[in-house]
């Protein structure tokens, strides 16, 4: 065994990746507090080929030291836009044809692992702030609820640890 160089591992280019094929996944990031945890959003969703990033709120954007620091250029690769109000942009996702999935807990979340998405549904991820997760305004739009469910004495993951868990779950489920 040995470890693969870059050069070995083949990656597509910046261009390639915009033009591929790419999951019908979209992440909404309702206002992240943390730089770090914005530029490791972008590096999943182009480890994943989700479609697009929308940052709402207070969530930072690109270009910011912080964000390039854990997107290691995930940010010129990944199509992203920011919008102030996240209940406005559900609304428009949802016309699209969007459904939008919080990852919360709620009274009617259902366990990742159980639920299966339809290859033919294009789903609106929404992620929610470190500390008080997922906005009231975005639960009130919201399709459904997913957990990822946990046996610790935490009541939560690391938003990011979450979207990494959750994106690459959608990946396998829709490649599979």
């Amino acid at each position: 065994m040995k470890k693969l160089s870059l050069d070995e591992l083949g990656r597509m280019s910046v261009d390639e990746f915009k033009e591929s094929q790419k999951i019908p996944v979209c992440l909404v990031l309702d206002n992240l507090r943390s730089l770090h945890n914005v530029g490791s959003a972008f590096r999943t969703a182009d480890a994943f080929r989700v479609e697009k990033i929308y940052l709402t709120g207070i969530t930072g954007t690109p270009p910011h030291r912080e964000i390039q620091k854990t997107a290691l250029g995930a940010t010129e690769s990944v199509a992203w836009e920011y919008l102030e109000h996240t209940a406005e942009l559900l609304k428009k996702l949802k016309t699209e044809g969007y459904s939008v999935v919080i990852v919360e807990q709620t009274t009617a979340s259902i366990p990742l692992h159980t639920f299966q998405p339809d290859p033919n549904q294009k789903y609106c991820l929404v992620f929610g702030n470190e500390v008080n997760g997922v906005s009231e305004e975005a639960v009130a739009e919201a399709d459904l609820a997913l957990e990822i469910p946990q046996a610790g004495t935490k009541h939560s993951l690391n938003v990011s640890v979450c979207l990494g868990i959750v994106v690459w779950d959608l990946y396998k489920k829709l490649n599979d």
